[in-house]
């Protein structure tokens, strides 16, 4: 007890301590992100851009799909272009165009190679030379690149409009026609646009050969190339990481480690009798299935946009779902779906754990079933027509799609969300409080629980701190908050926490064993991951600490999954401890996956990118999308899908459970996973890493990559892991239906007949 004492000091000191340099570093950002221009001029007085043009045109951007159409600064999707990287390469083209005319009266391309050497010079000057005044809030602009820029502002203004013209270009992007139908937005995009390239090429104030984003993206014709920085602290990083992982390794070796108890001869849990609010959770379990099958559907239509920007097999599918939506409804019911597992399982287990049902609590539990299932089917449907019927800026902040990328719900839907997740970790209290009075071996684990619940509702706060007007740059601060803290921080403690106290509830484990256990991975889990929060922060307008810091903590990230193998080999040992613990195989074996989907698809994938040189020329590529696939489902999906299975078979006829559908369940969304990752994503992620290095981000993200047969012929080689995946969803749901109609049948039988009674 005295130790576990001390490791929970530790894990507060290193809480206050790692979110104390969060906040710091958050003032920092704010301080000296890229300054907003009033106007943006050129020296013979003409106006480009007039105050407030360029917040109106980030509003416009992300009214018109966001995050979901292309990306700004690598963030966003990846059909589309990176807007900052296009602007600023078509920009610096058109500039030396005009300077050719102008000075020799030729085409670029028709001078010889002196006259292009010095006309490339004088262009990385004229780009990176910062001409911000502070004083007057102006960006002021030779007549030659204010020529260049109105160009640019054209090709925009008819891409996002409805220019005839640019209808093959906005088909290769997935974009439909119009996007955009007030003047005013159509206007002002171009501003927020360029205002994205011009923070990318132009030097901060006071030092020369480093942006805004430190450098990002990568454009040899502008002087964009990593920084020093950048590759000093990816070599540190690795060097930490491999001496972290050596210490770990070493500390476990001589750590003397209690042997698992002798497992009980029946199962602990064969006369459990649930509860009424235990019961009312059965209907989350199967919104969840019911979410997952349209998540893949949505999937499927996704991808398929990638060769078809426009139809689906020839149907002209976009003109009812575009990608915009279809993509926005893919990764938004990935987060809802997996969360509403996890709500569900706390739900469940609350009442099982402490022997208690707190009164009303079935009532809340239902209120809170049908409050989420208002919110899923609200803030969808009204993003959906948002986009469809070109709703505005105002209307898509508010109730419709906010276009960020996994927090793409309307402020109102936002705000209902988080009301309903603190109404959940009350209703997880009031069902866990008897055991967290009691003393036990299982507090800690119950306490961990219930700390990481309020964790992951309490965090959504960040979802509402920032407003239509917001600096983007702040927009991703905040929303990197939320996604990864949850996802890398607070789930991560969430799920090892349940599944130690289902597995000390079965008797598979020690509690004080796994007391300690838990609190000493959470400390390492925390250590690294609310500061390596600022590893998705590199290229965003922020200091260039970041990526000192980011770099760093995001590399002891991977520490802890070194050893996850060996807790998943513990876990199969297991699974085989006694005859009864087959019935909760596939559960076991999903928690054994999550393992096996850590190491590879968080740690092998995820750390391929995290390096500032590896993010540098991948941020926006399919690796990006590899790891995310990998991770998201293989470790949050799965681990969703194993306690679903736990909890249904407390919930379900025993007589209706079927093994023989829950084997080529879990086979398949496995190795369809694997397929779909490895046969495609990965190799599709390391061209564009080859087309980015030799030639820029611009081309890695332009329609002669993404619509090159290479590529194509990788999103057709997703095809079959895709089906392999989905058979294994189909499965599940065939899985579920029979525990339906099972439990149905069984109770039909136990009412009594007419006859019966006469009898």
């Amino acid at each position: 007890m005295h130790a576990t004492r001390k490791l929970w000091t530790w894990l507060a000191v290193i809480c206050v301590l790692s979110f104390s340099v969060l906040g710091w570093v958050g003032t920092e950002i704010y301080l000296t992100a890229p300054p907003i221009p009033k106007q943006v001029i050129s020296t013979d007085g003409k106006i480009l851009f007039s105050e407030g043009q360029v917040q109106l045109g980030q509003e416009a951007w992300l009214s018109a799909g966001g995050q979901q159409l292309g990306s700004v600064w690598g963030h966003g999707s990846y059909v589309a272009p990176d807007w900052s990287a296009d602007w600023l390469h078509r920009e610096a083209l058109a500039l030396r165009a005009v300077w050719a005319q102008q000075e020799f009266g030729k085409n670029f391309e028709q001078l010889n190679l002196g006259q292009q050497a010095e006309l490339d010079a004088k262009l990385k000057n004229e780009m990176r030379v910062n001409s911000y005044d502070s004083k007057s809030g102006n960006i002021t602009l030779s007549p030659a690149r204010a020529q260049a820029v109105a160009q640019v502002v054209e090709h925009y203004v008819g891409l996002f409009g409805d220019d005839p013209k640019l209808d093959k270009l906005r088909e290769q992007y997935a974009m439909t026609s119009g996007v955009l139908r007030d003047p005013r937005d159509l206007q002002a995009l171009p501003a927020f646009m360029f205002w994205s390239a011009w923070s990318a090429a132009t030097d901060r104030p006071g030092e020369t050969g480093i942006s805004y984003t430190s450098n990002w993206p990568h454009e040899p014709l502008v002087g964009n190339t990593p920084t020093a920085g950048a590759g000093i602290w990816s070599i540190a990083s690795i060097i930490l990481m491999i001496a972290a992982i050596a210490g770990m390794i070493f500390l476990h070796s001589i750590s003397k480690e209690a042997p698992d108890p002798t497992p009980p001869k029946t199962d602990p849990l064969f006369d459990l009798k649930p509860t009424p609010s235990m019961k009312a959770t059965k209907k989350y379990f199967y919104v969840v299935i019911g979410l997952i099958l349209a998540q893949v559907a949505m999937g499927v239509i996704t991808a398929h946009y990638a060769v078809e920007g426009q139809s689906f097999f020839g149907f002209p599918l976009a003109k009812i779902l575009p990608f915009t939506v279809s993509r926005t409804i893919h990764t938004q019911f990935a987060v809802l779906w997996i969360a509403t597992a996890w709500l569900a399982t706390g739900l469940y287990i609350a009442p099982a754990i402490s022997g208690h049902e707190p009164k009303y609590q079935k009532l809340g539990v239902d209120v809170l079933f049908y409050a989420l299932l208002f919110i899923v089917v609200g803030s969808t449907a009204f993003g959906w027509l948002g986009t469809l019927q070109h709703s505005g800026n105002d209307f898509s902040f508010w109730i419709g799609n906010q276009g960020l990328e996994f927090t793409s719900m309307g402020r109102i839907w936002q705000v209902l969300l988080f009301i309903g997740l603190l109404f959940w970790v009350t209703l997880l209290g009031r069902g866990l409080m008897p055991a967290l009075k009691k003393p036990s071996e299982s507090r800690g684990l119950i306490a961990m629980v219930f700390l990481a619940a309020l964790c992951i509702g309490g965090f959504y706060a960040t979802s509402l701190t920032w407003g239509p007007h917001t600096h983007y740059s702040m927009i991703e601060y905040w929303r990197w908050w939320l996604v990864h803290l949850w996802v890398e921080g607070f789930f991560e403690v969430f799920a090892t926490a349940v599944i130690a106290l289902l597995f000390t509830r079965l008797g598979l484990i020690r509690a004080s064993t796994a007391n300690s256990a838990i609190v000493l991975e959470t400390i390492v889990f925390l250590f690294g991951g609310i500061l390596g929060t600022l590893h998705h922060l590199y290229f965003t307008g922020t200091p260039t600490f970041v990526i000192a810091i980011g770099a760093m903590f995001s590399a002891l990230e991977v520490v802890p999954l070194a050893l996850i193998g060996v807790e998943a080999y513990k876990n199969y040992q297991r699974s085989k401890a006694a005859a009864w613990v087959q019935a909760y195989k596939w559960s076991i074996l999903c928690f054994i996956a999550v393992g096996f989907w850590n190491v590879v698809g968080a740690g092998l994938l995820g750390f391929s990118i995290n390096t500032p040189i590896a993010l540098y020329y991948m941020q926006g590529l399919n690796m990006t999308a590899a790891h995310g696939h990998a991770a998201l489902f293989g470790v949050y999906g799965m681990l969703g899908i194993g306690l679903l299975l736990f909890c249904l078979r407390g919930l379900s006829d025993r007589a209706a459970w079927s093994d023989k559908l829950l084997a080529p369940m879990f086979w398949s969304l496995n190795i369809g996973l694997a397929m779909m990752v490895f046969i495609s994503l990965v190799p599709a992620g390391i061209y564009q890493a080859w087309a980015s290095i030799t030639q820029g981000m611009w081309f890695a993200r332009s329609p002669e990559v993404i619509h090159s047969n290479l590529m194509e012929t990788f999103v057709w080689m997703r095809v079959p892991g895709d089906i392999v995946f989905a058979i294994g969803c189909v499965f599940l749901a065939l899985f579920a239906w029979r525990l339906l109609m099972g439990g149905k049948r069984e109770r039909s039988a136990l009412k009594p007949t007419a006859q019966t009674k006469r009898v």
